[in-house]
């Protein structure tokens, strides 16, 4: 029989063997996580980003925090998350809008699909046709196409080289009008001034119109997508409004620098997964006009890879120039 002294070297030995792993498991995170959003607040980025990071700080007992940079249609914003450090602190918020922006902007100093890794897709939400009711008074899609044979209108955007902004372009092709565009340093600035009507009109994210529909204070025209969406029953799609084809969506995601720790990144996933299972979390996604999409890791950069080669297609045939 072993004596309680000679035990007493095992019990040490397997102390040291276990507590590194437990240190190894706990490793990350250790200290507050930034979420870099590349636009204005209140936009439809934030109406995402916000309540998550909320949940998530419950979850990762450390704080997540908000970091908007915005303009340049998110691309100042992506920008500057590439420069921060690769140690799983830092992640960007990024959007549909930045696999338009290579095709767009001439001059970027990153390289979305080279630069990042994608994490985990947050939403989907489509676009809705948001008119000021002070400002244009149809109450169709029909009758507002009908009014711009005639008179000049502007529409507003989250930035040029954004989901707003191809938007309108293509409305503009499919419809032979010619709407102005006004670009804005995000949603939350372009809100102000579609309520304010100092711009009449915007193919807006579901995120920050849908609120303001819903309480009337703006009327929406068509929702761009196959079928209506909950948040806003009295709203038609496109084909019921007279428009076939006119499906426009955004996305939002996680993203990382590349060279991440690839345990935070596993991490990350894991949690955003879970908070997203949350009724709670459901619940506001789908007042913003968006399910819960289920696409993360390779799958996720194969939608950004794909988007990036979809809107370069899209830009060059139709001849989009960037507004300096």
């Amino acid at each position: 029989m072993q004596t309680k002294s000679a035990l007493m070297p095992l019990a040490l030995l397997a102390g040291l063997v276990i507590q590194p792993a437990n240190l190894q498991a706990q490793a990350w995170p250790q200290k507050p996580i930034m979420f870099v959003v590349p636009f204005a607040p209140g936009g439809g980025t934030d109406a995402f980003a916000r309540p998550l990071a909320a949940q998530l700080d419950n979850q990762l007992g450390q704080r997540v925090m908000i970091e908007n940079k915005a303009g340049a249609g998110g691309t100042l914003g992506a920008s500057y998350a590439s420069k921060q450090p690769a140690d799983g602190y830092t992640f960007l918020i990024g959007a549909a809008h930045h696999t338009i922006a290579p095709s767009i902007y001439p001059k970027l100093d990153y390289d979305i699909e080279k630069d990042f890794v994608a994490v985990i897709m947050l939403a989907q939400p489509p676009h809705v046709v948001s008119v000021n009711p002070d400002k244009i008074q149809a109450k169709t899609l029909k009758e507002f196409i009908a009014y711009t044979q005639n008179n000049q209108v502007n529409y507003g955007s989250a930035g040029a080289g954004t989901t707003h902004h191809l938007a309108g372009e293509f409305f503009n092709s499919m419809t032979k009008t010619k709407l102005n565009h006004v670009p804005y340093r995000g949603a939350g600035p372009l809100m102000q001034d579609l309520l304010a009507g100092h711009v009449p009109m915007a193919f807006d994210g579901l995120g920050t119109s849908g609120p303001q529909i819903a309480s009337g204070k703006l009327r929406g025209l068509a929702i761009t997508a196959q079928k209506r969406v909950p948040a806003l029953p009295d709203v038609p799609t496109s084909a019921e409004a007279g428009l076939p084809g006119f499906e426009f969506s955004t996305w939002y995601g996680i993203l990382a620098k590349k060279g991440t720790p690839q345990e935070a990144i596993d991490r990350m996933i894991k949690e955003v997964k879970l908070a997203m299972a949350l009724p709670m979390i459901k619940a506001a996604w789908e007042r913003n006009g968006s399910e819960v999409p289920n696409v993360s890791g390779a799958e996720y950069a194969k939608v950004v890879s794909a988007d990036v080669a979809r809107w370069r297609k899209v830009v060059t045939e139709a001849g989009i120039k960037l507004e300096q």
